[in-house]
C-alpha cells in the first residue's frame, strides 16, 4: 500500500471537489466504474447522493468499495 493519499478532482453535478483517497483506492474506484459501464464522475456522484451529511465524501467511498469487495467474494 502506498500510504500517502492521492488527491484528485471529481465534478458533482456541475461543481468541482477533491478527494483524497489512496492508490490503491482509486484504481479499484476506477474499476469498479468501468465494470458498471459509468463515469467516475457518476459513480462519485451517486454515492455523494446517498452518504450521510454527517460522513466524509472520501470516507463514503472507501466503505463503499470495501462493500463491493466483500460483495464480490
Amino acid at each position: 500500500m502506498s500510504g500517502r493519499p492521492e488527491k484528485h478532482s471529481l465534478t458533482l453535478k456541475g461543481h468541482r471537489t477533491s478527494v483524497s483517497l489512496e492508490a490503491e483506492f482509486w484504481r479499484e474506484f476506477r474499476r469498479i466504474a468501468a465494470a458498471r459501464n459509468m463515469p467516475i464522475n457518476a459513480l462519485a456522484a451517486e454515492i455523494d447522493a446517498e452518504r450521510d451529511p454527517e460522513v466524509g465524501l472520501a470516507s463514503s467511498i472507501r466503505v463503499f468499495i470495501l462493500r463491493e469487495a466483500l460483495a464480490s467474494t
